[in-house]
């Protein structure tokens, strides 16, 4: 690997901590420039996954803040988290890539519905809850969503961030920021999960893994910075406009 590919990977790596860490779909960076210097499509995705995984985790702690007192929830939020991840992991490595093609952006489309009626959702959700004298209970919802969420993020992965967000929004209580913070927690367990699973039974491009990586963590403490500090409008108009441009991607390729 040449220092110019070393300088490349470690940009993008961070570009996508910051992505991830504050919306999501770092991957439409990392993954294309895997592929532009000549990675086979499924190495590079599983080197992509292995490569981001640490600047999640980089990006969950910078959210800590938010976490404090979450413990229990999260955590079980994670074991669904993980098993998706495993399971997506498994999936990549026995379908073919063409089986997503169509169902990716019609996820994404729902999503920032999701994360632009959001707020109406919930207020009308919490408001028949109140007329009905009901305490809220959104738990089966959350858990089928953040499971089939991890199976797509160890599956394939980018745009995770956006749908986990989009559906956390709405369904856990608190703010924007908050639902940000879990979202950090659950894609970091999804794609920790799936990198076992490629870790062990697949093959990874550990230099341009770990070039990425070094970004990503880099990018993930920049992004907890910025993310925590935008208004909930503003984030909303960023996880919209990054989830276009997600769009966009998967209409051309």
């Amino acid at each position: 690997m040449s220092w110019i590919e070393v300088v490349v990977l470690f940009i993008s790596g961070t570009l996508a901590g910051i992505i991830n860490t504050v919306v999501g779909s770092g991957s439409l960076i990392t993954f294309p420039v895997l592929l532009a210097l000549g990675y086979p499509p499924v190495l590079a995705n599983v080197t992509n996954n292995v490569g981001v995984f640490p600047g999640s985790i980089s990006g969950a702690i910078a959210y800590r803040k938010e976490l404090k007192g979450q413990l229990k929830p999260v955590l079980a939020l994670a074991t669904f988290s993980a098993i998706g991840g495993l399971a997506g992991a498994l999936l990549l490595l026995q379908l073919p890539a063409e089986v997503f093609d169509g169902v990716v952006p019609a996820l994404i489309v729902l999503a920032l519905l999701l994360v632009v009626f959001g707020p109406r959702i919930k207020r009308t959700i919490a408001a028949r809850r109140l007329a009905r004298d009901e305490a809220p209970n959104n738990r089966v919802a959350l858990f089928t969503t953040t499971a089939l969420t991890g199976v797509y993020g160890g599956y394939f992965g980018a745009a995770q961030g956006v749908i986990l967000l989009s559906s956390l929004s709405i369904l856990l209580p608190g703010s924007l920021q908050r639902a940000n913070a879990y979202k950090n927690v659950l894609a970091a367990t999804a794609n920790g999960a799936a990198a076992i699973v490629f870790v062990l039974i697949s093959q990874v491009a550990w230099l341009a893994a770990g070039v990425i990586a070094i970004g990503a963590i880099f990018g993930g403490q920049i992004g907890g910075w910025v993310g925590q500090r935008l208004p909930p409008l503003v984030l909303r108009i960023v996880i919209v406009v990054v989830g276009l441009a997600a769009i966009a991607y998967f209409i051309v390729n």
